[in-house]
């Protein structure tokens, strides 16, 4: 049962980022064919034509180098979102997608429109990373080593003096980065949490010693109460040798 649920999850988010990152090459496909460029749908920064960019900005590229470069990562984070957070996913990729965009039309600065996917993935990088760091859940941590591993050189992405030659939005880069970090915190309690462990203190459960009040209905014994014993044993010596009571 639990191995069908697993694999359901899997094959959801295979499927579900399979169709996005498709629509991504037909949105580029359209432009090829038909010879001419969305890019004016994209982000321009502060400017009220340029917000319809927070929404179409990711579904436009450049070129068909640009649009390879950011399909693996998208449709491989994108998928882990759905498989790790398989109620919350659909949302937490909106809110990714429309602050991040946001953020870059509030922040960037410039005439240039950004346009580009780069930006959410930076985003669900950034939330899968930070998830497997505060959780410490063995699944999230591996698949956050896999990102570093795979995507690590992201980080030049926040430089572009590096890149002099490519016209880099590292706005974009950065507010996703800012994004991602943001949503993982607020979404900290969904998801794969760490198992929790309870430790049985044994000492606790050993019985509790007997007493050495002798039976009142025993041979021998005193024909003092309870009451007088309690009260004979509820004194205490002092430095004087005098008898205090309690």
């Amino acid at each position: 049962m639990v191995l069908q649920e697993e694999r359901r999850k899997l094959i959801t988010g295979i499927v579900t980022f399979a169709i996005i990152t498709a629509l991504l090459w037909l949105v580029k496909g359209i432009e090829l064919i038909g010879g001419f460029s969305f890019g004016t749908l994209g982000i321009l920064p502060l400017q009220a034509r340029g917000l319809p960019g927070v929404i179409f900005s990711p579904l436009i590229h450049a070129d068909l180098a640009h649009l390879a470069a950011n399909s693996p990562p998208f449709f491989l984070l994108g998928a882990a979102l759905v498989y790790y957070y398989p109620k919350e996913s659909l949302k937490i990729f909106i809110q990714l997608w429309l602050i991040t965009g946001f953020w870059v039309w509030l922040f960037a600065r410039g005439t240039s429109f950004h346009v580009g996917a780069s930006g959410v993935v930076y985003a669900l990088a950034s939330f899968h990373f930070t998830n497997g760091l505060i959780k410490r859940e063995p699944r999230l941590m591996a698949f956050g080593l896999l990102v570093i591993f795979l995507y690590g050189s992201m980080i030049w992405g926040f430089f572009p003096d590096f890149f002099p030659k490519k016209n880099i939005s590292w706005e974009s880069h950065l507010m996703g980065a800012i994004a991602g970090f943001a949503l993982a915190l607020y979404y900290r309690k969904s998801g794969p949490q760490p198992k929790q462990y309870e430790w049985e203190d044994e000492e606790e459960e050993a019985e509790t010693p007997p007493t050495d009040f002798p039976d009142d209905n025993a041979p021998g014994a005193s024909g003092q109460t309870a009451s007088a014993r309690e009260m004979q044993i509820n004194y205490e010596y002092t430095p004087d040798n005098k008898i205090k009571p309690q």
